[in-house]
């Protein structure tokens, strides 16, 4: 089916990398799922980072994605 059934899938970009990436990249993804967005990229908040640390901000946006309590607004 075209496009998801007409839904065709959004994918914020998360920004610069930051002091408060961890609060501001939970913001983002919050919102984009709300919205009924699919995705966040976020390669510099993660990977200008010590890999420790870097794992944990993609799995905390992750966790996001993942909770059922977040739907669309």
């Amino acid at each position: 089916m075209n496009n998801y059934a007409g839904r065709a899938g959004l994918i914020n970009s998360g920004g610069a990398s930051g002091e408060n990436d961890f609060a501001e990249a939970v913001k983002t993804a919050v919102i984009n799922k709300r919205a009924g967005g699919m995705g966040l990229i976020c390669g510099r908040k993660s990977f200008q980072r010590p890999m420790t640390e870097g794992v944990k901000l993609l799995n905390t946006i992750q966790d996001v994605y993942l909770e059922k309590g977040i739907t669309i607004a």
